[in-house]
This record gives C-alpha cells, structure tokens and sequence, in this order.
C-alpha cells in the first residue's frame, strides 16, 4: 500500500530541511513526508529568497502529488504555509502552524528586526558556529550532524522576516476551509496571539489549538517526539480518502 497524505514540511528561519530529520520514520508509511529548502537555505542556499520564489517552492510540493497534502511549517516557514494556504483557501487537505501565531507587528516585530541587526553583524562565520554549538548541546548527534550538513544562512534573514512584517497575520486564514493546527510550545513568543488566529479561521472546518507543556519556540527540534505525535493525531483525525485494497 502508497501513502495516504503528503505532508509538506516548512523550515525556521536559518535552518533547512534538516529540520526535520527523522520525521518521517516517526510518522509511517501512511504519510509520504517531503521536507523543502526554502531559496537562500540548504540545497538553495545559492538563490536569492524573495517571498514569491518561496511561495513557488512550496506550491512545487503541494502540486507534485495525487495525495491530498497537508502543509505544516515552524516560525519563518508557519508563516510562509498560511500565506500559501491563503492564496490557495480550498486545496490543502489540512493547514498546520508551528511557532507561528504572533501577529508580526509591535514589540514583537522590533525585537526580530533588532535580531536581525544582530546577526547580519555577527555575520555567517561565527552566527553558523554558534548555532551549531546550540544544536550539539540540545539534540542527538545524528541529528545535530544532519542539521549541520544541511547549513545555516543568514543572506536570507531580512527579506524573508520584513515580508512577515509587511504580509502577515491572522487575516491569512479568514478563507482557509481545511482544518487547522496551531500547535505551539507553552513558553514560545510566537504564540502570543493564537486565539485570534484561532478566531480568523471561521470558515476552516475546524481548528484545533495544541500547547506543548514547558516547550520553547524550537520545540519541533528539542520535543520531535510530541511534535510528530501532535502531527500524526490531526493527520488521523483528516476526512481522508481509503486506500484501495492490495
């Protein structure tokens, strides 16, 4: 038997589609799982991000495929799937937001410009370093080494978050009819705002709001066990069709 879904999985900002190592063991052969590289990062790190070359990337995967798709993505790429699934209201089997239920203007959004001041300054070299030394301490050194191969890119960094502040919101998912998670850790920034974007999404089948007890906003990293149980449940839960008998 094929798969039942395609899960099309979005990165954070500096990351890659190392992200999610390991993701797809964990959630089974009913989920055909395709982790992306958004441009500026991992295999496209030689392109240019703009916000419609990665909505184009992401559009790749979710057309690539017979199954009916179900696109999650954690902070940068959470709020990169609402603004795809609000383009495209009606043709997802199911939207999930990781991270990314802040409204992305005030104090917060001074603080990530702020951020990254910081790290254009602190510049690839040592930013990377860094990084990496975080991932060595908090994760399993299989996984640790993916991330690393897969490479950290800040070149990407101004665009991607000034086309959060200019485009995003809760506004993105008032047409959205497909089911919706916002899943969150309970000490995430980005969480901030999840009950309006709870309330925005009056047209989605339903909407299911997910707190991960005592997880930071790189939950899908450090808790991958409760992050992949939390995708696998709304999964399950997905008016999908049935596979044909073998």
């Amino acid at each position: 038997m094929g798969s039942r879904v395609r899960l099309v999985l979005v990165h954070g900002t500096l990351m890659s589609a190392a992200q999610w190592h390991g993701y797809a063991e964990r959630l089974g052969p009913d989920v055909e799982v395709v982790a992306i590289d958004l441009p500026a990062n991992g295999a496209r790190r030689d392109e240019e991000f703009t916000w419609e070359g990665a909505l184009a990337v992401i559009d790749e995967a979710v057309r690539g495929t017979t199954l009916p798709v179900v696109l999650a993505g954690h902070s940068l790429g959470g709020y990169l799937a609402a603004a795809y699934a609000a383009q495209h209201p009606r043709d997802l089997a199911g939207l999930a937001l990781l991270g990314a239920s802040a409204t992305p203007s005030g104090p917060g959004a001074t603080a990530y410009a702020m951020l990254g001041r910081v790290q254009q300054r602190l510049g690839g070299e040592r930013l990377a370093a860094l990084t990496d030394r975080q991932w060595q301490r908090l994760l399993d050194a299989e996984w640790a080494g993916a991330v690393r191969e897969g490479g950290y890119t800040i070149t990407g960094v101004p665009a991607a978050w000034a086309g959060v502040m200019k485009r995003c919101g809760p506004r993105l998912l008032a047409e959205v009819t497909c089911p919706v998670l916002l899943l969150n850790g309970q000490f995430d920034q980005l969480r901030v705002h999840v009950k309006a974007y709870a309330a925005a999404a009056a047209r989605a089948e339903r909407v299911e709001v997910v707190t991960l007890p005592r997880a930071l906003h790189i939950f899908p990293l450090t808790r991958r066990e409760e992050t992949c149980n939390a995708l696998a449940a709304f999964i399950s839960s997905l008016a999908l069709p049935e596979l044909p008998p073998t």
